[in-house]
């Protein structure tokens, strides 16, 4: 008779087994614990609805239309249900769907290129996310899915459409919370009483959440009849329908503004839909605080709300465990990216914030200006958000993140609530024509177009920034594409392509600003060259740098070099 197998033999056998059976086990509990069930709709003869084109560039399905402006900025109406809206706004919004999806995922890979991280980030994501339906109100969850049904699946590995369209609504939160990436640099401002040229209500604001050129490409004017609520405008892209800029027909305006934030646990309701409910249910800002109250948020935020019927704006600052409002004993406000209520202003993340971010600088920068125009009128305030400069008008150089106008805006908006009136900047940035738009007028009398119709105020519009006939201009667009060349040969470490007369001129065409002087010393730091590697970064260190990482990586650099060519310290 065989004898029995030694026990350690068997444990040598069952270990690999137990392992195999506990990461198949874990596989399947992920799959099904980051499962998103899709929502039950409310009116599911809706996918049957058809997208005609009565005339080239103008496109309906049922009785929502999109078309494509003069301006170039694509406008579009959406009205029913919230199953029914979402429908239409994807059927509609197809091929700009696809368009603005192709820009994130390919904006993603140029910030993240290693496929292994991709991977990784796509499920810790999902996992992350793995609650985020239940953050988010059934009505916002029936909308999503409608638009997702016209999602591309050329992304389907990342997950089903609705799963990626749902995910994509906490892409701010997530880049807010990565924000030492300048992905997230909002500035914004209310200004009424004698602060105004006829006393009434002026909101203005630069949306500076950047994903690139393309992304921002697409801008869609969304104005939005639902079911229920109040009937509201909202500048967004294809896929998105939270907010981070709108006005309802209440003359209620809603914009956000990050706060630098915990790295968040779990997911909440993503900021971009507490926008929404907002701008959809709130006539007056005690009625958009206590919105607000009532959700969950997993990151940190400022929204500034604008009220006719209280005739002055107001800040609801919001952290995942406290709201505050702050109540301006001026005739302005503002709002960049740190907390000002007694509830936060001793906050250690907040005073860290405010001591190592640009935020202060932008705040006392719009102060300064304010100040200077007063009173003001939308001319004034379009030019507010264009401004360029530092402190006392100096030149910063152009793209520093402590200007109002940082050159990366995704959109800049200014409302005048009390006549619902709202102008959308066309593009590049702000420094196009900020095109008009009235709320009464569009939906009373454009809601149901039949045809192409020019729908903007035209003699309301504001005049595109002279800034674009300027060399500056050009020499701008100029230095991105250097800079972009530079960092992408440092990506790839392709050593020695370079010589001194691309740096000559790549720090000439922007003098002021620090960065192309930071990245030559990188450059030469990387081909083992420190004396004018550190030649660079002692010009960068006289110009104005915008957060404290950057100067205190400078220093770090420059203390490398000395060591390296043995240089006492000057």
């Amino acid at each position: 008779m065989p004898s029995e197998r030694p026990f350690y033999k068997k444990k040598r056998f069952l270990i690999p087994v137990i392992l195999l059976l506990s990461v198949i086990g874990l596989i399947l509990w992920y799959d099904i614990d980051t499962q998103v069930n899709l929502p039950l709709v409310d009116k599911p003869l809706a996918v049957y609805d058809s997208v005609r084109e009565p005339n080239p560039g103008f496109y309906t399905c049922n009785s929502s239309w999109l078309q494509h402006s003069t301006s170039g900025l694509w406008e579009m109406y959406v009205t029913g249900s919230p199953f029914e809206c979402g429908v239409a706004n994807g059927k509609l919004s197809r091929r700009l769907i696809y368009e603005q999806e192709d820009a994130f995922v390919s904006r993603i890979r140029e910030m993240i290129p290693s496929d292994s991280y991709l991977k990784f980030l796509k499920y810790f994501i999902y996992w992350f996310n793995r609650d985020l339906d239940e953050y988010v109100p059934d009505e916002y969850l029936q909308e999503i899915y409608g638009v997702s049904l016209s999602a591309s699946s050329q992304y389907d590995f990342i997950g089903s459409g609705y799963h990626r369209m749902l995910n994509y609504h906490s892409a701010h939160d997530i880049g807010h919370a990565l924000q030492d990436l300048a992905m997230v640099g909002c500035t914004s401002f209310g200004a009424w009483g004698n602060s105004t040229s006829d006393g009434s209500l002026i909101i203005g604001r630069n949306f500076d959440f950047y994903m690139g050129e393309k992304f921002a490409k697409n801008k869609i004017v969304c104005f939005e009849k639902p079911e229920k609520g109040y009937p509201f405008m909202m500048v967004t892209w294809a896929g998105m329908i939270g907010s981070v800029s709108g006005m309802n027909l209440a003359g209620l305006t809603v914009t956000i503004n990050a706060a630098k934030s915990e790295i968040p646990m779990s997911a909440r309701t993503p900021i971009s839909i507490l926008a929404r409910e907002i701008l959809q249910y709130a006539g007056n800002i005690q009625e958009a605080y206590d919105i607000a109250k009532k959700r969950q948020t997993f990151v940190s935020e400022s929204l500034l709300i604008g009220s006719a019927r209280d005739q002055r704006a107001a800040i609801i600052e919001k952290s995942p465990a406290t709201t505050a409002l702050v109540m301006s004993r001026e005739n302005h406000i503002i709002c960049t990216n740190h907390f000002q209520s007694d509830e936060f202003r001793d906050d250690p993340l907040n005073r860290k914030n405010i001591r190592e971010s640009a935020s202060m600088y932008r705040f006392r920068r719009i102060e300064q200006l304010i100040s200077k125009k007063k009173p003001i009128d939308v001319i004034k305030a379009a030019a507010i958000l264009r401004d360029q400069k530092g402190w006392d008008d100096r030149s910063i150089g152009m793209g520093n993140e402590k200007a109002v106008n940082q050159l990366i805006a995704h959109h800049s908006i200014i409302f005048m609530p009390g006549k619902r009136l709202v102008w959308v900047s066309q593009g590049p940035w702000q420094s196009g024509s900020y095109i008009c738009y009235d709320l009464n007028e569009i939906f009373n009398t454009f809601g149901a177009l039949k045809q192409r119709t020019v729908i903007e105020k035209a003699g309301l519009n504001i005049a595109a920034d002279s800034f674009l006939g300027t060399t500056e201009y050009i020499k701008f667009l100029q230095y991105k594409i250097m800079r972009d060349s530079l960092q992408q040969l440092m990506k790839d470490y392709n050593v020695g392509v370079l010589n001194s007369s691309f740096f000559d001129e790549f720090t000439e065409i922007n003098p002021d600003y620090y960065e192309g002087y930071a990245l030559a010393g990188d450059w030469f730091m990387m081909n083992k060259k420190p004396g004018t590697a550190l030649d660079y970064y002692r010009l960068a260190l006289k110009r104005e740098i915008p957060v404290l990482a950057e100067r205190e990586k400078i220093i770090r650099n420059m203390s490398k070099c000395i060591i390296e060519i043995k240089e006492p310290i000057r």
